[in-house]
């Protein structure tokens, strides 16, 4: 005999929650993230700032999101997601009218540290933290129908960003796409998050009783952040530098684009396999056999010359790296359960995010050291089959009765 879960919200709730999060979240990541790298040449062509200055704006928002989103899981725990992301979207207003109106590198640069605690407070992780709670055992395809759509975020705003700096400067095109994310997600996330937060279910972890303290303290814990974080590091070091591989190669700059986008197309697809994955595998199995896949997806890109094969090679890795943002969201319930899930995850996600904001110029760096990125992209990939290696090591955690 079962105990009955406590009352959250009725299904016409949990629908809400999930619609409004997946236009939040396309529409946050689509001004918050994908329109800076169509937008990085105009800016640094208009004030003269170099070109890695301006890159190094959003690595540090990503640093500061990193820090912030420590904080962040420990609200989410004890308060749910509505007024955090309600003030995370208000706080997007001044630091996106910060960006649009910089004067100088510095103040440029402060800019996209306060945009950097507005991505703590709006992008994936609280989302991933308030599906989590509030669908319970129904949390997967929650998770992933969200990545679903999200997963649309440059597919929708590159081309948008692209077709308003056509027609307006830089500093009026992050005015309007201002304009689109503070209707959207200022009374979506108060209107669409409300309803009772529901208390986080036992923890599983039976001889960590369920401290999250003692869990973030563990060698697994530790083991599993280890792995993840590496894995995140190749997986965006090779998105990052798939154009200039593929430039490298002789393939025209609109083509290297279209296997960019189709990439971005795979990742959809991938997604849409993880729930029949999760049944039939085990964690430790699943992680690794993930991880792996990424590799060897990366080791194709290496070594692969034709253009067909090339583009082939860039959906297939897109769609293990859909995977991965899965296999990501689900980490911590997968070993530990959803108790004390924002907490544990904002530590999981806090030097993912590093890696990921250190992760393109570690990739062009290696392009210069190696001095072509063919060799880059097996380094990358060795990266990714020691995390492979590495996931096997983390035991896996029974459920208690």
């Amino acid at each position: 005999m079962t105990s009955a879960r406590p009352a959250t919200l009725p299904v016409s709730g949990l629908r809400r929650v999930l619609a409004v999060l997946c236009l939040t979240e396309i529409t946050s990541w689509g001004v918050l993230y994908y329109a800076f790298p169509v937008l990085a040449p105009d800016i640094s062509r208009d004030t003269g700032w170099p070109a890695t200055a301006v890159i190094a704006a959003l690595s540090g928002a990503q640093l500061v999101s990193a820090v912030a989103g420590i904080g962040v899981g420990r609200w989410l725990d004890r308060h749910g997601p509505r007024a955090l992301m309600t003030v995370g979207s208000l706080l997007a207003v001044p630091a996106v009218v910060m960006v649009a109106t910089a004067q100088n590198l510095a103040w440029f640069l402060a800019a996209w540290a306060l945009a950097g605690l507005a991505m703590s407070a709006v992008l994936y992780p609280p989302a991933f933290a308030a599906l989590t709670r509030w669908h319970g055992p129904r949390r997967v395809p929650a998770l992933t129908t969200l990545t679903l759509v999200a997963g649309l975020a440059s597919t929708v705003f590159a081309p948008l960003t692209a077709l308003l700096a056509a027609h307006l400067d830089w500093r009026h095109t992050y005015l309007v796409l201002l304009a689109i994310l503070a209707a959207i997600t200022i009374p979506g996330h108060w209107w669409g998050l409300r309803g009772p937060w529901p208390p986080a279910e036992p923890a599983r972890h039976e001889h960590l009783h369920g401290d999250p303290a003692r869990i973030a303290r563990s060698s697994g814990f530790r083991i599993l952040v280890a792995t993840l974080s590496l894995a995140a590091f190749s997986v965006f070091a090779v998105v990052v530098n798939l154009v200039p591989l593929l430039l490298e190669r002789g393939i025209s700059p609109g083509t290297a684009a279209l296997a960019l986008g189709l990439g971005g197309a795979g990742q959809v697809l991938g997604r849409l396999g993880y729930a029949a994955l999760s049944r039939r595998t085990g964690v430790r199995v699943r992680t690794a056999a993930v991880l792996a896949a990424t590799s060897l997806t990366t080791v194709l890109l290496s070594l692969l010359t034709t253009t067909v094969a090339l583009i082939a090679a860039s959906v297939v890795a897109g769609m293990a790296r859909g995977v991965f943002t899965l296999l990501q969201a689900t980490a911590i319930t997968d070993r530990w359960g959803p108790a004390h899930y924002g907490r544990l995850n904002g530590l999981l996600s806090a030097p993912m995010t590093v890696t990921m904001a250190l992760a393109p110029f570690a990739g062009s760096a290696l392009a210069a050291v190696f001095g072509s990125y063919r060799p880059a992209f097996l380094a990358l990939a060795a990266v990714n089959l020691a995390a492979a290696i590495l996931a096997l090591t983390v035991t896996p955690t029974r459920s208690t009765p």
